[in-house]
């Protein structure tokens, strides 16, 4: 097969992100839950038979070679010492800035779809470490499974979580998660929970106040959120910010929200199961790559 068309680069949700530790490397120690959401970014790949790596359309302020989809497939094509190119189209929904991990997710996609398209066979394991060294989310995406995470975000437990309806709104701020992990006032010492811990209804998300502090925007979004919630339920910043979002008790609950809202944002359903699962195992059925 010498095309392969819409492939899809999920969002996914922090549902809740404690740092526990600063390490010797600058890096922090975290605990989080990832969970994916049936809505997010789509990649198509044509096969070339020269070297060339061509992406459609730019990014505004992004070049081609700093993109994370051209990095993901120059990365791959090293490891494997491949002489294949591709054309790469991109279909760009989920904002940049917004702690939805489009970026490692689009990295991804873009790993799985070139391993198949180039017929490179390397394994699950294995693209997944080549996925961490672009980025701490990349791993998860590859993956496909709804985590438990711990160290940096890449050691990686499935967990079986309910999957309601999520309203996600946008603040019209980009956050740098460089800075927020930079800001002197993040907590670095939250204790370790357990996974009962959160199942239970423990956790929060450290970098909330910081990203608050900083961006008034993010404020502005929880509060108005907060008008549709219970104590049980309340509006939370997904991993850096700046995107909240809200478990909604129905989609139809959810699509009376964001009728409502004066700020940008999607309604999607919470998955276990990344929506490139299916894609994946259908194409590579038999095949010893999982």
């Amino acid at each position: 097969m010498n095309q392969l068309s819409n492939w899809p680069a999920p969002a996914k949700l922090n549902l809740f992100l404690h740092i526990t530790s600063r390490r010797d490397d600058g890096y922090h120690n975290l605990q989080t839950v990832f969970q994916f959401l049936d809505f997010g970014d789509s990649l198509s790949f044509q096969l070339r038979s020269d070297d060339q790596l061509k992406l459609t359309p730019e990014l505004p302020g992004v070049p081609n070679q700093q993109n994370l989809i051209i990095r993901a497939a120059e990365l791959l094509r090293q490891f494997t010492s491949c002489k294949l190119g591709a054309d790469i189209q991109l279909e760009k929904r989920l904002p940049s800035g917004g702690g939805l991990g489009g970026g490692s997710s689009d990295a991804a996609t873009t790993l799985l779809a070139l391993n198949h398209l180039w017929q490179l066979n390397l394994s699950t394991d294995q693209l997944a470490a080549l996925g961490l060294t672009l980025g701490a989310d990349v791993p998860v995406f590859v993956r496909m499974q709804a985590a438990w995470a711990e160290g940096v975000g890449e050691q990686l437990q499935p967990i079986d979580l309910p999957e309601p309806w999520f309203i996600v709104l946008k603040p019209q701020v980009n956050i740098s998660t460089a800075d927020i992990f930079s800001d002197p006032k993040l907590v670095r010492n939250s204790p370790l929970i357990t996974q009962q811990d959160f199942l239970n209804g423990a956790g929060h998300n450290d970098c909330q106040p910081v990203a608050e502090q900083r961006f008034p925007q993010v404020s502005e979004v929880i509060k108005w959120l907060a008008q549709f919630s219970s104590e049980s339920n309340q509006p939370r910043m997904t991993g850096t910010g700046s995107c909240v979002f809200m478990k909604c008790e129905t989609e139809q609950q959810a699509q009376q929200i964001i009728d409502r809202s004066p700020f940008t944002g999607f309604i999607a359903r919470g998955l276990n199961n990344s929506p490139l699962a299916v894609k994946v195992r259908t194409l590579l059925a038999g095949a010893q790559v999982l």
